[in-house]
């Protein structure tokens, strides 16, 4: 863990792509991602956690930034319309977009529903920064602290993360409420973030540490060591 602290931090938590598509049976995950390894139970396995802090962030008044990664009917967003050399794990489960705008496919899945005090964050590439409101957003209410959650820890959460850290934001990313189809990369994220971005907490250690602090509209002050 980092040896730096803030004295006082305003965190936000972010929910990263906990869509139907990518976490619900039947979604384009389950249907279309045979063809590249997908595991959904992988990504299922963390719901009870993301829950977890989300309840914490509104009973400790957190503002909660849910994503959605969408793209059009058209395919005119896909990337291979943009890519020549594409990975086959990127191209889309061969070409079939998933999580189309408006459809069931992108929305958030039901056991973590955003509330009318929740923010919606539509995306179409893997960071939450790119071509997106979320840095205005954050901003505009001071918060200076991403907790990062949700799937796949080593495309989008990643991305997300080093993006937020590389335009000043502190990140904190939380092991067991990510979820990564890929073992290995998944567990070099973790490895990469906390050498070089920031911390790296499971869930029970991040709701302690946040209930360990004073807090009020959302600011939190470390305890004194």
């Amino acid at each position: 863990m980092a040896r730096i602290r803030p004295p006082i931090f305003r965190p936000a938590l972010l929910v990263i792509d906990m869509q139907n598509g990518y976490c619900t049976p039947g979604g384009s995950y389950e249907k279309y991602g045979g063809n590249i390894g997908a595991d959904l139970d992988a990504y299922r396995q963390i719901i009870s956690n993301v829950s977890r802090l989300i309840m914490t962030s509104r009973e400790l008044e957190v503002p909660i930034f849910y994503t959605q990664q969408v793209r059009e009917e058209s395919g005119i967003d896909l990337f291979t319309r943009l890519h020549r050399i594409v990975p086959e794990r990127r191209a889309e489960f061969l070409r079939i977009p998933a999580c189309v705008r408006g459809t069931w496919d992108a929305g958030i899945i039901d056991e973590i529903k955003p509330t009318n005090n929740d923010h919606i964050v539509i995306k179409r590439r893997d960071s939450a920064f790119q071509d997106t409101e979320l840095d205005l957003w954050l901003r505009s209410i001071y918060v200076d602290t991403i907790i990062c959650t949700g799937v796949d820890t080593a495309i989008c959460v990643e991305n997300t993360l080093t993006d937020a850290f590389n335009i000043g934001y502190d990140v904190i990313l939380v092991e067991d409420a990510t979820a990564s189809s890929w073992q290995k990369i998944g567990q070099a994220t973790l490895r990469k973030v906390a050498g070089s971005y920031g911390w790296v907490l499971k869930t029970d250690q991040l709701i302690q540490l946040l209930r360990s602090c004073q807090h009020r509209a959302g600011a939190f002050r470390f305890p004194v060591d």
